[in-house]
């Protein structure tokens, strides 16, 4: 049960950010401002689903490794403290900051230095996530260790 529940949380958390991430790259390159502002507000909505799923995975995650001392257990420890503060420290509070500035029209210089500041944050925590998601997959057999 707990490695369904850790496995769900976690791929809701990755769909999450890549939804978030895919969305903002479209709608900066390709969009209104309207359509910016719409996906600004729609991430911000979206953290109340992203949030428990990271914390789900997070607290599940470090209860079924707590004993563990292979490789792919070690990795994935290693890791789960970066995604999480940045996405504390930099992601969500860069949701906020770009929701409020879009909202408000302000598409200004500091707008896009904290918008390429969240995508390149957002881009880490995928890659973070997806070898979480590796490793994970190795641990359970599912995977191929090479």
């Amino acid at each position: 049960m707990k490695r369904k529940l850790h496995a769900a949380a976690g791929l809701i958390g990755f769909l999450a950010i890549a939804t978030f991430w895919t969305s903002t790259a479209v709608s900066e390159l390709f969009g209104s401002q309207e359509m910016v502002i719409a996906v600004k507000t729609m991430i911000l909505n979206g953290m109340w689903v992203l949030i428990p799923a990271m914390m789900i995975v997070g607290a599940s995650g470090m209860v079924m490794g707590k004993r563990r001392r292979d490789v792919p257990a070690v990795a994935k420890k290693k890791r789960m403290p970066v995604i999480a503060l940045n996405g504390l420290l930099i992601l969500l509070p860069a949701a906020f900051y770009l929701q409020s500035k879009a909202a408000a029209g302000s598409f200004d210089t500091p707008f896009y230095l904290v918008q390429a500041l969240e995508l390149v944050a957002g881009g880490l925590n995928l890659r973070l996530m997806g070898l979480n998601i590796r490793d994970g997959l190795k641990m359970t057999g599912r995977l191929r260790r090479q």
